[in-house]
């Protein structure tokens, strides 16, 4: 056998039974560290100590950044947190040749029950959030859904979630922001405290500072969640009906839709309740047993087909229906472990679900890593909600991915990096694209290209945590820099300090 033959094989099994590496040892790995994790949140949550040692922490912060300003300053700034242990597929090849900033932030620091927000640190997670809020009655406004996203890559990326059509993006329900800025200073910002910075930190990538605390709204929590499944048969009867709910005087709490083909998916609307109706049963999404998510939400779909029943309402615990498609990382999971959604399965090592993301970055195999490179894809493209038909025509025809997520979200017109051509505000939806494509003629490039030039063109944006192949003056076309570079201009050191926002994200520059 060949060497090439050799590392043929290699790939294969690597590939093909990576299983075997998540089931006996990342499984027990991501249980174990959620057990700890969780122990010593609570711990330090209910000792009050994190607000003690928040400044301690802020001023070694600061303490490094002196130490970058007192050397040459040859190189830029960015966290020390390694690549793998966020939930961007990505590799920051960056942090190799940058300086790194140990910004290690991961408690909640206070939750004001008369005001209604919570300040908290930029590395506490959706999880860690939610479990908090919970005993307490309150939830944020804004929930993204995966429980290992965090705080800080919210705000200095996006985060969209089923209440986006009544409160906005993740950066919406934010109020006030602490940063360390380049030349070691500390600066809060608010609506009317230095407002320019306030509303240029989102999207902002970690280019103007780094983020060390965070005010975020919350709401009044109830129970449950009454959730009904509305089946569609047509993307324009899906389309429409989206559209009209989410653009309702007085809509639904939470608004989502899953495609199961470019003609087939299922909306869902959702409002928070105290109690379970007449009219539904009780449905423990969240259980370690139960089956995944999407598969249940396809299941409606098919009844629907088969002539079975038409609107079906559940009522879900609330903190299972923010959390729901975490077990299986969307459909993300099904591709590592097959089996992973088999009823014996579930029962016997569903509690292990799922691995940390972390986890299955770390161990991730060159031959891995190169396969989701050319034949994998990973994208949410936001899109005025009047343009979703044919973006998913155009979605279909470059990539041909199943499930997709269309999630509604309002775009305010404030100050950023975000436009809004009419109002005082725009509805837009987030047509989230996970999974490995089947349209004939798929190339990684070309093909994410033709995708990203639709979005310009219809004056949409692309979330910047996965790739983006775009040239620099396109990227400048779909977000509008004004404000940013403004503030990169003002604020001392920072353009030393810190690239550009397409320095860090755009595939092209990190090759």
């Amino acid at each position: 056998m060949t060497g090439m033959q050799t590392e043929s094989l290699a790939e294969y099994i690597l590939v093909e039974y990576r299983w075997v590496i998540v089931i006996c040892a990342l499984l027990p790995m991501s249980f174990l560290w959620k057990i700890w994790s969780a122990f010593r949140n609570y711990v330090v949550f209910k000792m009050n100590s994190a607000p003690k040692q928040h400044d301690k922490k802020v001023k070694d912060v600061q303490r490094q950044i002196n130490e970058w300003l007192k050397g040459d300053r040859s190189t830029k700034l960015c966290t020390s947190r390694p690549g793998w242990q966020t939930m961007s597929f990505r590799q920051a090849i960056y942090k190799k040749t940058f300086t790194n900033i140990n910004v290690n932030l991961v408690d909640i620091l206070e939750v004001d029950t008369k005001n209604l927000t919570v300040r908290c640190e930029p590395q506490v997670t959706m999880g860690q959030l939610s479990r908090t809020l919970e005993p307490l009655g309150l939830a944020l406004a804004v929930v993204p859904e995966l429980d290992q996203l965090t705080v800080g890559g919210l705000v200095m990326g996006t985060g969209v979630e089923t209440s986006s059509h009544i409160h906005g993006l993740f950066q919406h329900i934010c109020t006030e922001y602490e940063l360390v800025l380049a030349d070691a200073s500390v600066i809060t910002c608010s609506k009317t405290e230095h407002p320019e910075l306030f509303y240029a930190v989102p999207w902002s990538y970690g280019t103007l500072g780094f983020l060390t605390s965070a005010v975020i709204k919350l709401v009044p929590a109830k129970k449950y969640v009454r959730l009904e499944y509305h089946p569609c048969t047509s993307l324009s009867e899906l389309s429409k009906r989206l559209s009209q709910e989410s653009l309702k005087e007085k809509p639904h709490q939470f608004i989502e839709a899953l495609l199961f083909s470019k003609d087939t998916g299922v909306l869902m609307t959702g409002d928070m309740v105290d109690e379970q109706g007449t009219d539904g049963k009780i449905n423990p999404i969240g259980k370690w047993y139960s089956e995944w998510f999407f598969t249940q939400v396809r299941r409606h779909l098919t009844n629907y087909q088969q002539g079975k029943r038409n609107t079906v309402v559940e009522y879900i615990p609330l903190r299972h229906y923010y959390h729901r498609h975490t077990r299986s990382l969307f459909w993300e999971l099904q591709d590592i472990i097959s089996f992973g959604n088999h009823a014996i399965f579930r029962y016997l090592f569903g509690w292990l679900m799922p691995p940390e993301v972390s986890l299955l970055k770390l161990t991730q195999p060159e031959a891995v890593g190169k396969l989701y490179d050319r034949a994998h894809v990973i994208q949410d493209m936001l899109l005025p909600i009047d343009k979703l038909e044919s973006a998913i025509k155009c979605v279909h025809r470059e990539f041909e991915v199943y499930p997709i997520w269309l999630c509604p979200f309002k775009v305010f017109r404030q100050p950023g990096q975000l436009r809004v051509t009419s109002g005082d505000w725009q509805m837009f939806v987030d047509i989230g694209i996970y999974g490995v494509p089947k349209a004939k003629g798929f190339v990684t490039v070309p093909s994410t290209r033709r995708v990203e030039d639709f979005v310009i063109k219809n004056k949409g944006f692309q979330m910047l945590y996965a790739d983006t192949y775009t040239t620099l003056e396109e990227f400048r076309q779909m977000f509008d820099h004004t404000l940013y570079d403004k503030l990169r201009e003002m604020l001392l050191y920072c353009k030393d300090a810190f690239p550009e926002i397409y320095g860090k994200v755009n595939r092209n520059v990190r090759k």
